[in-house]
């Protein structure tokens, strides 16, 4: 079938064929079938009612392209694509209890143990339609969710079949809080190291000029030209500022990341008219060039809501919030992140149809919580989230971002804790991330990015 076949093909089924009050029966019969043609999805590379787990929680339709003795509906293993769909008339329009509840069945799917190929997921009830992407063990919004109708449905599907065929391979995490003293440096690095001993193939960003933690913490020596000639230079190709750093050794295997530094003459510049020179979606747009070489990207992002700090989040898929669990600013600027600064960026990113970052659930960076410490901790929050919960001018769910395992059921208020190891501040003063050298360390580290990044 050609694609002007396949186009008139999309629109009829919205403008013809389907009821408005459709069955999720009809919806798949009439209207994901076409969008399934459109993606280049034979019959033969779709499974409907496909397991996501043994003999259970079945999702609508699993799609992926055949291989090479390896047809989809025959072998059924590895998918790619998942689909969950709606009746039409249930309310999938962001913000409804339809779409949150579909939202956290997509997901549950997407991180099941039959789905662990699984890239994409997809939502529509043949109102609505929104693409998520899954990188190892997150799972974010790579589309808006996006109104379709016979006028707009091929631009949008379009949308969502270029972002399947050509997928990104890294993960772009900014960690940041607007609190200083949170270990956001040490944190960017030792995950960075953690990763690395993983298999990953990890590029960490120094994005704080005025500090240049990150920098000095490697003892990296910027090259000329410098990050920073490349953001006001579009001519100054950004792989030419990139420095590798090589920490660990071990039966002649070299571990390690990549890093791109700020230039100690940076630290003195006088930033008051950096926007005249550099936009906040300036850093996205150069570390687009690289999303394909790494499987992930950490962007090490400076205290206060500064045009770094934007350009930061803007350029990241996801939010790391490290947190002090003695430090109530460090709590409170966190929930001003994700309820304030992250909506702002995403706002921003929509003109694109792209969704935005999202951030992850806050963790305690360091520290041992007694059991007293611990239970005025949780009142502090239940308040904090009870308050923003209640407030007429911005209603906002914090509850997931703090208590990510909470449920009525089991009122779960467990939260991630790194715990402190002296010898991350004594390898700082060596210039290599401690992950790379004190077992202790890597073992916590690992622990972090098992909790947040890796399957």
């Amino acid at each position: 079938m050609n694609n002007a076949v396949n186009n008139q093909a999309l629109v009829d089924a919205l403008a013809k064929n389907l009821p408005e009050d459709a069955s999720e029966v009809e919806v798949d019969q009439i209207f994901a079938s076409e969008l399934f043609n459109f993606l280049g999805f034979q019959v033969n590379e779709r499974v409907p009612s496909f397991h996501t787990r043994s003999r259970t929680n079945p999702v609508d339709h699993a799609l992926r392209h055949n291989r090479e003795d390896d047809i989809f509906n025959q072998t059924r293993t590895n998918p790619d694509v998942l689909v969950e769909l709606k009746k039409r008339n249930l309310n999938l329009a962001p913000g409804s209890k339809g779409y949150k509840d579909t939202f956290t069945q997509i997901q549950r799917y997407l991180l099941a143990e039959n789905c662990k190929a699984a890239k994409w997921g997809i939502i529509t009830n043949a109102n609505h339609i929104q693409l998520f992407r899954k990188h190892e063990k997150v799972v974010h919004p790579a589309t808006i969710c996006l109104g379709i109708n016979p006028e707009n449905i091929i631009k949008i599907a379009t949308l969502i079949k270029e972002k399947i065929d050509k997928p990104r391979k890294a993960l772009t995490v900014a960690v940041y809080n607007n609190k200083g003293g949170v270990g956001k440096t040490t944190t960017t690095v030792n995950t960075a190291a953690a990763l690395s001993l993983s298999g990953k193939k990890v590029l960490i960003v120094d994005f704080d000029p005025n500090q240049r933690d990150m920098t000095n913490c490697l003892a990296i020596k910027p090259s000329t030209p410098t990050f920073y000639d490349s953001l006001i230079d579009k001519n100054i190709n950004v792989r030419d500022v990139i420095s590798p750093y090589i920490g660990y050794k071990k039966s002649k295997k070299e571990y390690g990341f990549d890093v791109i530094p700020v230039h100690e003459e940076l630290s003195n510049f006088n930033w008051d008219n950096i926007t005249q020179e550099i936009t906040f979606d300036r850093l996205s747009k150069e570390l687009e060039q690289l999303k394909n070489n790494y499987d992930y990207i950490l962007i090490d992002s400076p205290t206060n809501w500064s045009i770094f700090s934007v350009s930061a989040v803007y350029a990241a898929d996801v939010v790391l919030l490290p947190v002090e669990h003695n430090s109530l600013p460090s709590l409170e600027n966190a929930a001003k992140t994700i309820k304030e600064y992250i909506p702002k960026v995403q706002q921003a990113r929509r003109k694109n149809r792209d969704f935005g970052p999202i951030a992850l659930p806050i963790f305690f960076n360091g520290g041992k919580m007694s059991e007293p410490q611990k239970r005025r901790v949780q009142i502090y929050i239940d308040k904090l989230i009870q308050d923003t919960q209640k407030n007429s001018n911005n209603k906002f769910n914090l509850q997931p971002y703090f208590y990510p395992y909470y449920t009525k059921a089991s009122k779960n208020r467990t939260i991630f804790e790194l715990p402190y190891h002296a010898a991350i501040a004594n390898y700082a003063f060596l210039h290599t991330p401690a992950a790379y050298k004190n077992k202790v360390v890597y073992d916590n580290y690992k622990s972090l990015v098992k909790e947040y990044f890796l399957q």
